[in-house]
């Protein structure tokens, strides 16, 4: 989401109209666009040195958010860019998910932090991205994660179980 609104932002931008087309409908961006801009700011940090951001131990270690949410993808960043070590998946419910958008929506200057995006946003999730959950599912790659306590409980879930899939070492700590 950030790499897609700062892309739709950025001066001369070849994708910027699109991208606020399908973000403004709810739609999901096409593959191409998405996985080029990842791997592009992958790129970018693992060409920086150890020390910077995204580096960790040795390792270059991304977390990516909202990616991917469609099968398509999910199969094509496996096979072109990396393949995903592990899946954060972030339950909770509708009537949750709904409550805090729109609360959000009162701060965050998106046009989609609106009921009929949000709406959208569900179905198309339901309709596409829970397959891909399914996927890393059978796969054993899901660690869902219970989203309705308080930020600083989720954090703390989050945290213990990043720390319990991360390696420890890398190959400037051995």
């Amino acid at each position: 989401g950030d790499l897609l609104r700062a892309e739709r932002s950025r001066e001369g931008s070849m994708y910027g109209a699109m991208i606020t087309e399908y973000i403004t409908e709810g739609k999901i961006v096409p593959m191409e666009v998405t996985i080029k801009l990842l791997e592009n700011a992958m790129t970018e940090t693992l060409s920086s040195p150890p020390s910077a951001p995204g580096w960790s131990n040795g390792f270059g270690r991304f977390l990516i958010d909202g990616f991917p949410r469609k099968m398509d993808q999910a199969l094509k960043f496996d096979e072109s860019v990396c393949k995903s070590s592990f899946v954060l998946f972030f339950s909770t419910s509708e009537e949750i998910l709904l409550q805090r958008l729109l609360e959000r929506g009162k701060t965050s200057g998106r046009e989609d932090d609106n009921k009929e995006s949000i709406v959208k946003r569900f179905r198309t999730f339901l309709e596409t991205s829970m397959p891909v959950v399914d996927h890393y599912r059978e796969r054993n790659k899901v660690v869902e994660i219970d989203s309705s306590p308080s930020i600083d409980e989720v954090y703390a879930v989050v945290k213990r179980e990043m720390d319990a899939r991360l390696p420890k070492k890398g190959p400037a700590n051995e």
